[in-house]
């Protein structure tokens, strides 16, 4: 049971820290859970993340607070994906009630505004070393289907401008009949 506290204890920490400390969406928060689970705690292996983040993507709602929950529950069950909840929505919850506050301050504010537009090119620069990552990874173990499919992915959305939705409904069905084939390959053995 201890075991359990000091687990839900540093998943409240970790993702309440990330949640605080990141600006630019839910993609970064994963990919920033990616680096605090798989590479620094070992808590999840890389390729189980990248289901986890699957899941996260196609489910409905925000993608942050859909991979704690993932996460959360894969760490600990239900109790593992309430404290993950908690922790991410808490930050920005508390960000926001103080600059609804300060609105008009912050509004027009120079500085802020700058500060905001140097943010983005942060966290493009994260996304983009996750992703770069992930595939190295993908293709080092040389799984050439995901590669293709990633490839085809990336150039349906950007040069076709292929609605998001299409493509992780495509990716999904294609996982499915690799799975439903590998498995008949498995009874049939």
């Amino acid at each position: 049971m201890e075991s359990k506290k000091k687990i839900l204890l540093r998943l409240f920490v970790s993702t309440f820290y990330l949640s605080a400390f990141t600006f630019g969406g839910g993609y970064v928060i994963v990919t920033l859970m990616k680096k605090k689970f798989v590479d620094e705690y070992h808590w999840i292996e890389e390729e189980e993340m990248l289901d986890l983040v699957a899941i996260a993507q196609s489910a409905p709602g925000a993608i942050a607070v859909n991979g704690a929950i993932v996460v959360g529950y894969k760490l600990a069950g239900l109790s593992g994906a309430l404290t993950a909840i908690l922790a991410t929505i808490l930050p920005p919850f508390l960000v926001i009630s103080v600059i609804s506050f300060f609105y008009e301050v912050f509004r027009d504010n120079r500085i802020v505004s700058l500060v905001l537009e140097g943010m983005q090119v942060g966290v493009a620069a994260v996304i983009a070393s996750v992703v770069w990552e992930m595939a190295a990874g993908i293709l080092a173990e040389k799984k050439w289907v995901p590669a293709l499919i990633m490839g085809i992915s990336l150039i349906a959305a950007a040069v076709f401008s292929i609605n998001a939705v299409v493509i992780i409904l495509v990716c999904i069905t294609i996982g499915l009949l690799r799975t439903l084939s590998a498995n008949r390959r498995g009874a049939s053995s």
